[in-house]
Formats: structure tokens, C-alpha cells, sequence
């Protein structure tokens, strides 16, 4: 069978979570339905005409992007200006255009950690911590004869996660009451008589993001035609998600050298950089994206230089003035997460048997020519 829209995001969901954005930050739907089969996805950096024309020629249903198709308020559809024209002919071939952003350059696996990962940073950190994990105690009552079952869908389903250790819970025996009345099935016991069995009391940890789904999987196996359960907010401070990352080179190199580096590993026709290229580079930056905010964090930090995909002139000067380097490898260094991207929702619909297609859009967004 082919994935709903619906179902696509929300296992995209689980790799680059909605909260994870900045705020203010223009994600989620911004065209179309996700009420729909999808038979096809295109994971795309940028929704340019070519980028739609591209994917008509596909039959795409449903265009995963990184940056938004609508970032500012429309004042009107032309349709004989360019972003008319990318309206109307998504609408016109049904096609729906979902926006993942900063949630994707924060995620776990996301844009930074894969251009980290392509530069051969070791002892990785976030260079700019922006979102801290909420989490939740998730406590159920469950009959002795489904203890298992019940601890298992709650472990396997993100919950009991502390740290490096996984399947943490307190588990207590206790006694059970009720009576079930008129219109009931229940799994133990008879209408109207008044039941006591010996249940066990669950009790464990899990993150904001898992929540919804580690209670479906909780209720689906547990037996009880009305399940008891309990969740409760907690002051515990969890796992940080942030822009950028920092990290080191497994031996130093010269600015120059690594700027060469860098153009080889991400594939670029050039780069711009800013620093004496004689300078000895040990500890090293990314931000996939624009990096002019993050000069002052990445100079307190003690960087040598910031190997991103925007910087402006006049911040380029604060940066030497700092000893900050910088590499500005152009903002569609990002694609490199596009890869990433495809393996993971492919393994995700092995599992469930969909038998949606994705594809990487091969147009051209690239503005910059060098020559």
C-alpha cells in the first residue's frame, strides 16, 4: 500500500520533531493536503519552478523541502509572475509542499551533524543551544499476565530513555478496583460486581516528542477495554537541540588547506574565505545555513574559524577583528542532508510496507555561477 501524507510527516516528524524550530520560523504545510495517497516524494532544497517542473514530470504528490516556498505574506497569486506560476501549477497537479527548516538544521542527524560528519569533526557539540527536551512520567496499571507486553511497547517506543540507558522504570505490585457497568466489555471481571486484581504500577520517563506514540503502542497491547494511566510534566531537564556545530580536526591544518578541504568533501565549484591562510586551524564551526548570527558565539567559544553558508561583508570584518576565520561554502552546502534524509524514510517504509517512492530533485537551485 502506498503512505498516507499524513502518516509521511509524522515519521519525518520523528527525525527533524516541529519544536525543534526557531520560533517564528515559516515549517509545516504550506501548500495542498496531506489528506492523500502519496505515491511518490521529492525531497528538494529549495521549490523553484524548475524544482515543480521537475517534479510534474515525476508525478510527485508530496514536495519535502528545506527552505519555505511562502516566507513572507502573500499579497496576491499572479500567475504571470514566477511565485504565481509555482502556486498554480502545484495546485493545479495536486501537489503539496510540506517545509522543514530550522527543525531539520537543529535535529539529530540533521543538516549541521551531517556537514559535521562530512568534515571530520570529532568531539562534536551544539555550537548554540536553542531548545532544551521537555519530558514526561508516564505511569499505568496493568494486570500481572501483560507486565511484559505493556514495559515492552512503552521501552521500545522511546520511553525509559535516560541517558545511555534504556528500558528504566520502577515497577510496583498493588491492587486494582473496578466495576464495570452496563454497555461494558471487560477483559476481567462481570457487570455490575465490583472486581480486585493484582496489578503491577509502571512507572517511567519519556520525552515530549515521544509521548503520543509511546501511549499508542501502551494501549494497543494492553488489555484493558479502559486503560489507567497517568502522565505527569517534569522539571528535568532534557536532551539540548541547537544550530550549528562544533568540533575538532583529527590533526591541525592550515586555513588554506582545510578551505580545500572543505571545497573537496562538500563537492563545490569554489568558496570565499576570510583570515590569513597561513593560520593554524584546530577547532572548527558549521553552520549550514546563515552564520552571521552565530560570529560572536563561534569567537567566544574559541573557534578558528566558521565554515558556513552565508556571511556578510561588514560581518566578515567583525570576524577578523575577533581572529575568526571563516569559510562561507554558500547556502547550498544544505543539500547535503537530502541523502540522509531519503535513507531514513525509506527504511521507515520498509517497515511499514508502504510502498511510496522518494526521490532527490536534481534541479538546479543553486543562484551563484563561479568562473
Amino acid at each position: 500500500m502506498f503512505a498516507k501524507g499524513q502518516s509521511i510527516i509524522q515519521i519525518f516528524e520523528q527525525l527533524a520533531p516541529k519544536q525543534l524550530a526557531i520560533p517564528e520560523d515559516k515549517i509545516g504545510l504550506q501548500v495542498g493536503t496531506l489528506h492523500k495517497e502519496v505515491k511518490k516524494v521529492m525531497l528538494t532544497l529549495d521549490v523553484l519552478e524548475n524544482v515543480v517542473d521537475e517534479a510534474i514530470e515525476n508525478q510527485v504528490n508530496l514536495i519535502i523541502t528545506h527552505h519555505a516556498i511562502i516566507y513572507l505574506p502573500l499579497k496576491n497569486v499572479r500567475t504571470d509572475l514566477s511565485q504565481g506560476r509555482i502556486i498554480e501549477k502545484l495546485i493545479k497537479h495536486d501537489i503539496a509542499v510540506y517545509v522543514a527548516h530550522t527543525n531539520l538544521d537543529a535535529a539529530e542527524g540533521g543538516v549541521n551533524d551531517v556537514l559535521a560528519h562530512k568534515l571530520a569533526l570529532k568531539e562534536t557539540e551544539l555550537l548554540d543551544a536553542t531548545f532544551t527536551e521537555k519530558y514526561n512520567k508516564i505511569v499505568v496499571f496493568v494486570p500481572k499476565t501483560h507486565q511484559q507486553q505493556v514495559f515492552d511497547a512503552l521501552s521500545n517506543h522511546g520511553a525509559g530513555w535516560i541517558g545511555n540507558y534504556s528500558h528504566c522504570s520502577f515497577q510496583t505490585p498493588g491492587t486494582g478496583t473496578f466495576m464495570p457497568l452496563e454497555g461494558t466489555n471487560p477483559f476481567i471481571g462481570e457487570q455490575d460486581k465490583l472486581e480486585k486484581i493484582n496489578e503491577i504500577r509502571i512507572e517511567t520517563i519519556v520525552s515530549e516528542k515521544n509521548l503520543n506514540r509511546t501511549i499508542q503502542a501502551m494501549i494497543k497491547v494492553h488489555p484493558y477495554e479502559e486503560v489507567a494511566y497517568d502522565v505527569y510534566p517534569l522539571n528535568n531537564k532534557g536532551k539540548q537541540y541547537g544550530i550549528g556545530r562544533l568540533g575538532k580536526l583529527g590533526k591541525p591544518a592550515t586555513l588554506k588547506d582545510f578551505s580545500l578541504f572543505v571545497k573537496q568533501q562538500l563537492n563545490l565549484e569554489g568558496l570565499r574565505v576570510v583570515g590569513d591562510l597561513k593560520k593554524e586551524i584546530k577547532k572548527v564551526a558549521i553552520v549550514g545555513g546563515d552564520g552571521n548570527s552565530f560570529v560572536n558565539t563561534a569567537a567566544f567559544r574559541g573557534v578558528d574559524v566558521l565554515v558556513t553558508g552565508d556571511i556578510y561583508y561588514h560581518v566578515a570584518h567583525e570576524a577578523m577583528a575577533q581572529g575568526l576565520a571563516i569559510i562561507d561554502a554558500g547556502h547550498n552546502i544544505e543539500k547535503n542532508v537530502m541523502d540522509k534524509v531519503k535513507d531514513y524514510l525509506e527504511k521507515e517504509f520498509v517497515e511499514r510496507k508502504y510502498k511510496t517512492e522518494i526521490i532527490i530533485s536534481t534541479a538546479n537551485t543553486n543562484p551563484f555561477i563561479f568562473l
